[in-house]
């Protein structure tokens, strides 16, 4: 049985993933900032949790040694967003979107590298604000971009373990809840953005992270899943 951990996997599009692929017979890990949510998602699903916090290199290390035994997948899906214009950015919450979405991965490349088996991989997350620039989008558009490159150095640096990464569009993975009425809105803005016609849905992004974990030829690439919507003009 393969083993995978998800960090970031107590919510969201982790959650959906680390569900997926229980059902699919993987062993599967959640790793987050928040043991004690992983641990009730863990139990409900027939998983098991271990403390990850991107922001501290300690937890990383001191999960690669809880499994050392091995791993064969890992998927990361933070973020710690600072949506702010230039004139507005402050040095911390910067800081703390970075290592989120790229010093965090690169961390867990450093500590679970030498346990990833060699015909393993590692999944990252970007998004399409990586290639559509816009007033506020700064931090978010720069730490997203910087994953297509992260995912090309990794997989030659970790080889034969492959690295890619997920870019998606506006999903509707439960996070846009917290809008309220102003949800369905943005949802059909999005849906108009794309060559498809539609916003995503967490089963998109969930079927490419499981294609992605058994497609044995693809490394170092950014798979795109937002409808077409950073080539869309108009």
């Amino acid at each position: 049985m393969e083993r995978i951990l998800i960090i970031g996997g107590a919510r969201g599009l982790g959650a959906f993933v680390a569900r997926r692929a229980v059902k699919e017979g993987y062993d599967v890990v959640i790793g987050a900032r928040d043991l004690a949510a992983a641990e009730v998602l863990a139990n409900e699903i027939g998983a098991t949790a271990v403390r990850v916090d991107l922001q501290d290199e300690s937890t990383i290390a001191a999960a690669a040694e809880q499994l050392h035994n091995g791993i064969d997948h890992i998927v990361t899906t933070g973020s710690a967003p600072h949506d702010v214009r230039a004139t507005e950015l402050e040095r911390d919450k910067l800081l703390a979107a970075f290592t989120a979405k790229v010093v965090g991965p690169m961390l867990v490349a450093k500590h679970f590298g030498p346990i990833l088996r060699p015909t393993g991989s590692l999944l990252m997350f970007s998004g399409v604000v990586g290639w559509r620039p816009g007033p506020g989008s700064l931090v978010k558009g720069i730490t997203n971009g910087a994953i297509e490159y992260a995912a090309r150095h990794l997989a030659a640096d970790l080889a034969p373990v492959r690295v890619n990464a997920i870019s998606p569009g506006v999903i509707d993975s439960g996070a846009w809840d917290r809008l309220g009425d102003k949800k369905a809105a943005l949802l059909n803005k999005s849906a108009a953005g794309t060559f498809v016609g539609r916003h995503g849905e967490s089963e998109d992004i969930v079927d490419a992270v499981m294609w992605l974990l058994r497609a044995g030829f693809i490394t170092g690439e950014t798979i795109h899943l937002e409808g077409g919507a950073r080539h869309k003009t108009a």
